[in-house]
């Protein structure tokens, strides 16, 4: 099938999952993962109406993000940033999801480009415990989430997970609903201006994420096929 009719069959899932959920459809967005695609395979996704992408990897992005200064597209980093990163991350991309400590978030405001609007920022919460995996511990999240709010060039916008994969769609959603706790007493507590984007959900598990409370979905085999990896 076409890029467009992946697409269309994504959004379809989408809706289906919010109204089982009793949730709106516009209540969830779809950010489309376009990582080791090439640029004309994004540019295929918007004609087709997609405006949100996702990349993983920081230079790639660039790239297609230069390659593809004729279209009205949002970018969003949603992989892990070394230190040695973060400029061209500030100076390129509108979103990042995968903040996990202060370091980082400081530097992203220290080189974001004056010119530009703020850079929106999702923190990447490790809802379930791995030691060597991405993200801030949920006992360090309020912390975390004060400092990056006090950096006057982002804006902190809500949360992201990777959880590690579960069999069967009730234990996938009780995995999803620990980030979603998290998510709520962030809001509860800290008061966040603009606390409105919980990132969670990807191809395999996207129904799952939505009836957890996800605002946003990061699918990408679904919508390009699959990947054949050279990093």
């Amino acid at each position: 099938m076409s890029i467009a009719q992946n697409l269309q069959t994504v959004q379809e899932r989408i809706h289906k999952a919010c109204e089982l959920a009793g949730r709106a459809p516009e209540a969830v967005r779809l950010l489309a993962v376009s990582k080791t695609f090439p640029a004309e395979d994004v540019r295929a996704a918007h004609v087709a109406g997609q405006l949100a992408f996702g990349e993983n990897y920081i230079q790639e992005g660039v790239d297609k993000i230069e390659a593809l200064r004729d279209l009205p597209l949002q970018w969003h980093c949603i992989g892990p940033i070394q230190s040695n990163k973060t400029r061209l991350v500030a100076e390129h991309f509108d979103w990042v999801h995968s903040v996990d400590r202060l370091k980082i978030a400081q530097r992203l405001s220290d080189q974001r480009p004056d010119g530009m609007a703020p850079l929106q920022v999702c923190l990447q919460v490790n809802t379930d415990g791995g030691e060597t995996k991405s993200g801030v511990r949920p006992d360090e999240l309020l912390t975390l989430a004060l400092e990056v709010m006090a950096l006057p060039r982002l804006e902190l916008r809500g949360l992201m997970t990777i959880p590690d994969p579960v069999e069967g769609f009730e234990s996938q959603v009780a995995l999803h609903q620990r980030a979603t706790a998290l998510f709520e007493q962030v809001r509860a507590e800290l008061h966040p201006p603009k606390w409105d984007t919980l990132s969670m959900g990807m191809t395999a598990d996207l129904e799952a994420a939505i009836a957890a409370g996800s605002t946003m979905v990061r699918v990408g085999t679904a919508i390009f096929g699959g990947r054949t990896y050279s990093h």
